[in-house]
């Protein structure tokens, strides 16, 4: 088999470069890179010289073309600056790569019918085989549901309640964890610090909260709102330290970065933890367990998360699960450290 001069110092070798030296056609080449059967094997192996000797390697693009397989799968996200959201993109990212798939990432300031819809037309027009959309909005759950979806769709993080094939921590659960923790240590009631209204987790740590304090026939103080943010937290253990004393012996926050500023609030007050108050966070972030004093906390597995949620997207994708209504629920799982121990009361207090 005689050499030929490709210019390979410019350019890579193309396959037509890897027909000529073959002496075969530019479609026997894509039959031979295919798998094709019907090609001689004394052809196959000359094309398989010819690509040894050229060093040629096939173009992704080219092979969508015959394929129609990118092997990339879109995700849309918002608020990725944020524990939950950073956690899980980068479960998923981790996921694909494993599964042989790159991932193409849309990330919007706000996710609405406009703006998923926009994102959705963008990762089609790339080629995408399917989407994984992080929604822990209620809004972006909405248009999710509402939008013509061109290919297999999951949703992740949105919480209880989707239509659509969805991949979540069990919210509810990590919040009857933390709140029978805190119970069983015994304290009468449980105070509770929420995240954000529009946010369907948040949502769902209060029900689960409350709905464990009326099972224990404990009327549930009124929740505190916070949104995810240290300073939210701080301000609200600034309030809440003024019911030390007066029935507040314990309280779940609904993250720890807001846990984080309960504790500072609290010991800037003259408040000890867990002495006087304990605190119970959600997500167990890398720093919990360095906070003064090492919070309790519920822990997430977003590995999990990330490892679900593409197998039911290559699962919907190559139709190996028709129900369009899968989902698909983790449970988490009570880390507890410092910030919480059997409770005692002080004598001569009063009961919390």
């Amino acid at each position: 088999m005689g050499h030929l001069q490709t210019n390979s110092t410019h350019r890579p070798p193309t396959m037509a470069d890897v027909a000529r030296l073959a002496g075969v056609s530019h479609q026997t080449v894509s039959r031979v890179l295919g798998d094709h059967p019907n090609v001689r094997d004394e052809t196959r192996i000359r094309v398989q010289r010819a690509i040894e000797e050229m060093g040629y390697r096939r173009n992704s693009s080219a092979r969508a073309l015959v394929t129609r397989r990118t092997r990339t799968l879109g995700v849309v996200a918002s608020d990725t600056t944020l524990y939950g959201p950073a956690s899980t993109l980068f479960a998923l990212e981790e996921a694909a790569r494993a599964e042989g798939y790159v991932v193409s990432t849309v990330g919007l300031r706000r996710l609405t019918v406009e703006t998923v819809a926009e994102a959705l037309d963008h990762l089609s027009e790339g080629g995408v085989e399917g989407v994984i959309a992080l929604a822990p909005q209620r809004s972006a759950v909405e248009a999710l549901t509402e939008l013509r979806r061109p290919f297999p769709v999951v949703a992740v993080g949105t919480g209880s309640g989707v239509e659509i094939p969805s991949v979540n921590v069990d919210q509810r659960a990590g919040a009857r964890l933390a709140t029978g923790h805190l119970l069983a240590s015994g304290h009468r009631t449980v105070w509770h610090l929420a995240g954000p209204e529009d946010w369907q987790e948040a949502a769902d740590r209060a029900d689960g909260w409350r709905a464990t304090l009326e099972e224990a026939g404990v009327a549930p103080p009124l929740p505190l709102g916070g949104d995810w943010s240290p300073l939210s937290g701080y301000r609200a253990g600034q309030e809440l330290a003024g019911w030390v004393g007066r029935g507040l012996t314990a309280v779940f926050v609904a993250n720890d970065q807001m846990a984080l500023g309960v504790l500072r609030a609290l010991r800037e007050a003259g408040v000890r933890t867990p002495e006087d108050v304990a605190v119970v966070g959600f997500d167990d972030i890398p720093e919990s367990e360095f906070f003064a004093p090492p919070l309790t906390t519920v822990r997430q597995d977003f590995a999990t998360v990330g490892k679900r949620s593409i197998g039911l997207l290559l699962d919907l994708i190559e139709g190996r699960t028709p129900d369009e209504s899968s989902r698909i629920a983790i449970e988490p799982q009570l880390v507890v450290r410092a910030s919480t121990f059997p409770y005692l009361p002080q004598p001569g207090t009063a009961p919390g």
